[in-house]
């Protein structure tokens, strides 16, 4: 039983991750309807951001918000020089340049800061074993900063009038430009802020899988299998779907499929999604006429 609580909270924690860059894919996906492939090579550049800003000397939480502000101007730069030109382009315009981005992006880390795994700092692990041991001082306190990040996107969409601007250039971007919305900019904002918040499930994740080129790349499927499991354009199934495959991640591997076959969860997951309810959980059914 108590194995059985173990895999059930770490996989809460390791689903926040999960939750976390589902949602920065939904953010892009909703501005563009494209998959960015890229993001996890992105949220691993910004991770070694964050860890060269941390061997200079700067604190641990000040090293992390300016890697967030970083990854946000990345985002915003990205979304402005490389997707704006090609907005009305075909759709394989679009996928060649996402993997082109996840190819510049993974050997752009491996050149700057080398291919060797490093191993990634913690601020949460000095409190050791938590919960009766259930969990661990960092996947509580990862879970905690992530919980917290998921809420302040959810407070800034909900309650704010750039985040209401934000929504509504991505859900209907002919309507915003009529009420006054620059629609460019709030899809450039969006790119930016999708970028941060991946950012984020790089740093929260690295100490536990440690830090190297392809350190996302399983980790991006987990999280493209929540956000379909979740609703590829609902922002908040998504966050539940990221958290669902986590759980289900954990368990499966440890009682059903073994460690070394846990990635194929995510297939199946995915797959079966697919086939079964395209729209997710708790997505919408787009009905177009003829």
């Amino acid at each position: 039983m108590d194995g059985l609580a173990h895999q059930l909270v770490a996989g809460i924690a390791t689903g926040g991750i999960y939750a976390a860059v589902a949602l920065a894919l939904v953010m892009i996906y909703q501005a563009t309807h494209h998959v960015n492939f890229a993001q996890g090579e992105m949220a691993t550049f910004s991770t070694y951001i964050a860890l060269t800003l941390i061997q200079a000397g700067l604190p641990y939480w000040v090293a992390f918000l300016a890697t967030l502000v970083i990854s946000f101007v990345l985002g915003v730069v990205i979304e402005r020089v490389l997707l704006r030109p090609v907005h009305d382009a075909p759709v394989l315009t679009h996928v060649g340049i996402f993997i082109g981005l996840l190819l510049v992006f993974s050997n752009l880390s491996g050149w700057m800061f080398d291919y060797t795994v490093k191993a990634f700092p913690s601020p949460f692990e000095a409190g050791g074993p938590m919960l009766g041991g259930l969990v661990s001082g960092h996947e509580l306190g990862s879970t905690a900063v992530t919980l917290a990040v998921l809420l302040l996107v959810f407070l800034f969409f909900r309650y704010t009038s750039l985040g209401l601007a934000m929504r509504a250039a991505a859900y209907n971007p002919v309507s915003a430009r009529l009420v006054g919305i620059r629609v460019g900019w709030m899809l450039a904002l969006g790119w930016g802020l999708a970028a941060a918040i991946g950012a984020v499930a790089g740093i929260m994740i690295a100490p536990v899988v440690f830090l190297e080129p392809n350190m996302m790349l399983g980790i991006l499927l987990y999280a493209f299998a929540g956000a379909l499991l979740g609703g590829i354009d609902n922002p908040g199934g998504a966050v539940l779907g990221g958290f669902a495959v986590g759980v289900i991640e954990n368990l499966g591997g440890a009682y059903l499929v073994g460690t070394e076959l846990k990635l194929t969860l995510a297939l199946v997951i995915i797959i079966a999604v697919l086939l079964i309810k395209p729209s997710g959980l708790f997505g919408r059914v787009v009905v177009s006429r003829v």
